[in-house]
């Protein structure tokens, strides 16, 4: 499948700027994967839309406000995107930078200092990190919430977003960006889904850069994602090997959780532990681990939107994103949802 394929046309008004007034006020878009056939209703339904019995999982997950800005020892502004640290040296992270810095160059910050090491791919750079505490307290203190750039509101993230752009069950940590699907859910959804006889379960996926940056291949099968890291807990992977050997339905929230499990699962059997998801699923992938998925809608050209092309076929895709821009659904992170079945 060629890059130039997996496009579609979506007015600007329809990026959703703010979430809505209440997380699960969303409009919900039911796709049947295998006949196309398509109808419209709200989050709220997802109890009677899914089946007792099914085995809902989803990413725990937790955004850090990795985003902070310096200055070099020039005076020019720098913008930093902390990814993660990096295992092999106390206090140094991969950093997705805007920039040229320059290996042993110094950049001030907020409360800190750091120093450039070497750079790494697609943009980032190790950097070593100088600051009064463990990073994370840091971050709380100084960086900002890393909403996507097609949020683009004057005056840049609020305070709410802090809460907004977090799942109600984000737990672990570490991720750039949120798993969006999630953000639809509130506690009384959640039980009323336990209520009617779905299981839950969480694994941790940290959404990186991988999971955003542009496909700059004119193939898909040319592209190379980013790896992500994982962990599927023992409970898990236990649960749902016993939901598919009985025949139930593993019901993915978001596109991070399904990569994790199809990373996790590839020989058909859910491994547990940690792991680096290095997976790009697009049309023709076999699917082993995951049976339906909640989802947002995805930008155009983008290895989200090949994921769901490759779960529900592109032309079933394409006619539901064509369908859904007509009846003005709010599209990308804070926009409304996808329950492909």
């Amino acid at each position: 499948m060629r890059l130039a394929d997996l496009d579609y046309a979506l007015p600007p008004e329809l990026v959703a700027q703010e979430p809505p007034a209440e997380r699960s006020d969303a409009r919900l878009l039911v796709l049947d994967r295998v006949t196309g056939t398509r109808r419209h209703g709200a989050i709220g339904e997802l109890p009677e839309l899914l089946r007792a019995g099914d085995l809902l999982v989803l990413n725990d997950t937790r955004v850090i406000p990795a985003r902070v800005y310096g200055r070099r020892p020039s005076g020019g502004r720098l913008e930093l995107l902390l990814v993660r640290p990096l295992e092999d040296a106390d206090g140094e992270w991969e950093v997705l930078v805007r920039g040229t810095p320059r290996p042993g160059e110094r950049v001030h910050l907020a409360e800190g200092a750091g120093e450039w090491v070497v750079p790494l791919r697609d943009g980032t750079w190790r950097l070593k990190l100088v600051v009064d505490g463990p990073v994370l307290a840091w971050l709380e203190r100084v960086g900002e919430v890393p909403l996507p750039p097609y949020v683009a509101r004057p005056g840049g993230p609020t305070a709410s977003d802090r809460e907004r752009y977090q799942t109600v069950y984000a737990a672990a940590p570490g991720a750039v960006a949120a798993p969006t699907a999630g953000l639809h859910f509130t506690p009384a959804l959640l039980a009323t889904l336990a209520s009617a006889g779905v299981e839950m379960r969480t694994l941790t996926l940290h959404v990186g850069p991988g999971t955003f940056q542009p496909i700059r291949t004119d193939t898909l099968a040319a592209h190379v994602m980013a790896p992500e890291r994982y962990v599927v807990p023992p409970e898990t992977a236990g649960r749902v090997n016993e939901a598919r050997a009985a025949g139930r339905r593993i019901v993915a929230v978001g596109t991070t959780t399904v990569r994790a499990l199809e990373a996790a699962g590839g020989d058909g059997r859910l491994r547990a532990g940690p792991g680096e998801a290095r997976l790009f699923i697009r049309p023709g992938h076999r699917f082993r681990m995951v049976d339906v998925l909640l989802t947002n809608f995805h930008l155009p050209r983008s290895t989200l939107l090949a994921l769901v092309a490759a779960l529900a076929g592109w032309d079933h895709i394409r006619t539901a994103y064509e369908d859904a821009v007509r009846r003005g659904y709010r599209f990308y992170s804070f926009g409304d949802a996808m329950l492909i079945t």
